[in-house]
């Protein structure tokens, strides 16, 4: 019988390697993972980059360092105004408002490290606020000046031509800039007011005065039938021009007010300022007068009206062989008036340019419209005009070559039963002053009848017709007393050579 242990010598106890499996892998895991989120650590906390889902004002900064990233701030922040309607770009330096691309850096590289939301600057979604410089009274200015851009005016309710058809237009609401609530959240906290670069401009709503215009309708059916008519009339030259303005157009220009109506002045005042580069020489209207004047036809329920066209002073070049008194005479304007538009000027010399003063300022008075007086110094006679016809034609005198009478375009000025001439010792029946021969002066030549000196002699009764006066224009004592009368002040009278 054989012996069993050798046998059992030789039999062990087997590997159980499932169970080392199991204990080693996990084992294994573990060390592999602690080593991903100890490198992760390091990279999370110990980098010198932004982390992956950052961005600052709206550029995204992830994996840019502090220097890097300050770059791409100055190239990529803007800043612009926006209304709610649009938005415009502007220089934030001229509104005082400027990013501090370093101090912005900074923050965005530390966001999740030292502050901020670790998960989001992992995954996205962090965006650091922006380090904002502003000066608010530079702020303020600058809103101040660009508020034209934002602003609008309200627009009364007014009265439409629709094919044919008088129509209500309905009012507009306008706004107007908030400065204070603009201004307000850049006082509480600008970072956040400016974190997407945006200044969000406030605007108050103004209401128009106007919001009805119904009731004119009918009103304004009867005028909008007509073209509008706008004479416009030359007092220097004695010539005029119409502008026929279709209804269609000028029905646009009509704003109720109350139970009546008047034009939108901005509306006639675009219109007569384009228009009026039709004018020839540089002659314009005075368009606050001229509106004036179309307000006031419209309210007597008219569609016409009458403009004055006024005359721009000019510049003359001085050439060989003249002076300053042919220059004057030249242009119609007495040699003291350029002397006192050109103070300092003693002499002249050829190529200099001289001042012209307008014309328009030897009529200081309103036009009246349909009366002229001409005064002819060649053949020494008054023409007398009304509503373009020839009213009176008389002979008369005007002043002799030492003190002539000063050819030009005058007003009757004033009027004066028996005027003094305290130079002459000269009583003047119904005189009436044409023009200044020195502005501000108080001596004026005129019209007047056979003047008296020393109360007793009656001068130049059997001279009409030839140069006798001193620089009045004389007529007999009926017809003085005939024009005395019937030219107000404001007369246009024409010298002419």
């Amino acid at each position: 019988m054989q012996s069993l242990l050798p046998l059992r010598a030789r039999m062990r106890k087997p590997t159980n390697w499932l169970l080392i499996s199991l204990i080693a892998v996990p084992l294994m895991f573990a060390g592999v993972v602690g080593l991903i989120v100890v490198i992760g650590a390091i990279f999370i906390f110990g980098g010198s980059t932004a982390l992956p889902g950052v961005s600052a004002a709206g550029v995204e900064l992830g994996g840019l360092s502090v220097q890097e990233a300050a770059n791409k701030l100055n190239s990529g922040w803007t800043l612009s105004l926006s209304d709610g309607e649009r938005q415009l770009p502007v220089d934030g330096a001229t509104f005082g408002i400027t990013l501090d691309a370093g101090a912005t850096a900074q923050q965005a590289v530390t966001y999740g490290r030292q502050h901020g939301d670790l998960l989001q600057a992992l995954i996205g979604g962090a965006d650091v606020p922006p380090v904002i410089n502003i000066d608010l009274a530079a702020t303020q200015q600058g809103l101040v000046t660009m508020r034209a851009l934002f602003e609008q005016a309200p627009i009364n309710a007014g009265i439409t031509l629709v094919n044919g058809t008088v129509q209500p237009r309905p009012s507009v609401m306008g706004k107007a800039l908030d400065l204070d609530a603009t201004l307000a959240p850049l006082r509480q906290n600008a970072a956040a007011a400016l974190a997407d670069g945006i200044l969000e401009i406030v605007t108050m709503p103004i209401a128009p005065q106007i919001s009805d215009a119904s009731a004119l309708v009918q009103a304004a059916g009867a005028l909008l039938a007509n073209p509008l008519q706008i004479s416009l009339y030359d007092p220097i030259d004695n010539t005029g021009r119409v502008w026929t303005i279709a209804p269609e157009t000028w029905s646009t220009w009509l704003v109720a007010n109350g139970n009546d109506f008047d034009f939108d002045p901005s509306q006639v005042t675009t219109y007569l300022t384009q228009q009026q580069s039709e004018l020839p020489n540089g002659n314009y209207l005075n368009t606050d007068a001229a509106v004036a004047a179309l307000q006031e036809a419209i309210a007597r329920r008219e569609t016409s009206a009458r403009l004055r066209v006024y005359h721009r002073e000019s510049q003359h070049v001085v050439q060989a062989g003249e002076s300053l008194i042919g220059i004057a005479w030249d242009y119609g304007m007495p040699y003291p008036w350029i002397q006192a538009a050109n103070p300092g000027v003693e002499t002249l010399s050829v190529g200099q340019s001289i001042t012209i003063p307008s014309p328009d300022d030897l009529l200081p008075l309103p036009i009246i419209w349909d009366k002229r007086i001409v005064v002819n110094l060649t053949e020494q006679r008054v023409r007398v005009y009304e509503n373009g016809a020839l009213k009176w034609d008389w002979l008369g005198s005007t002043g002799i070559s030492s003190s002539p009478t000063w050819h030009g375009v005058y007003q009757i000025i004033s009027h004066e039963t028996n005027a003094y001439a305290s130079n002459w010792d000269l009583w003047m029946p119904n005189f009436m002053g044409v023009y200044r021969p020195v502005p501000n002066a108080d001596f004026v030549n005129g019209f007047h009848g056979f003047p008296t000196r020393g109360n007793s002699q009656l001068l130049w009764t059997n001279s009409l017709g030839t140069r006798v006066t001193y620089g009045c224009i004389l007529l007999s004592n009926e017809n003085a007393q005939s024009l005395y009368n019937w030219a107000e002040e404001g007369v246009v009278v024409e010298i002419v050579a």
